[in-house]
């Protein structure tokens, strides 16, 4: 079973807790220095804020699947997509062991997918995600450039080699 995870920079944690726990009804699951979790039900989501990358808004987007078998499959699709490909493997981020890899939409929106195998003390630290920015023919590393039309008034989305 899948759930989706979405990820916000906050400003206060306090406050947002209080915000969250409101909106949603409950408190988090998992509550860390500078980071908050809601694993929900109802919707179905992994909902974080956290105070830790320095940045508030919308961080980040994901597939959290509940059975490890579940994950090559979703890694497959995001080689497919014509997409970026950041394959991270085995990582601690957000207090939490995962395996998981990443790609960013035509947009440049990050989206990663993942299987948690236990929480962790340590916070951890994440990826290079500018890698998935970076311009250059990707190609050569099995992955290709997002295909979009050029906008007059708007850059074309960089290209990215899969880390």
């Amino acid at each position: 079973m899948k759930r989706l995870h979405v990820s916000f920079g906050v400003a206060d944690l306090d406050r947002s807790v209080s915000f969250y726990s409101t909106l949603f009804g409950t408190e988090p699951t998992v509550r860390r220095p500078g980071y908050a979790k809601w694993m929900l039900e109802d919707p179905r989501v992994n909902f974080v804020v956290e105070t830790l990358s320095g940045e508030t808004g919308f961080s980040h987007a994901g597939i959290q699947v509940e059975d490890a078998a579940e994950l090559d499959p979703i890694f497959e699709r995001l080689k497919e997509a014509e997409a970026p490909y950041l394959p991270e493997g085995m990582t601690t981020c957000c207090y939490a062991k995962s395996e998981k890899s990443w790609t960013s939409d035509p947009d440049g929106t990050r989206w990663e997918a993942f299987y948690t195998h236990h929480l962790m003390e340590e916070f951890g630290t994440g990826p290079v995600l500018e890698k998935l920015d970076m311009e250059g023919d990707t190609s050569a590393c099995g992955c290709s450039a997002p295909k979009t039309e050029a906008k007059l008034d708007a850059p074309a989305p960089a290209p990215a080699c899969c880390g």
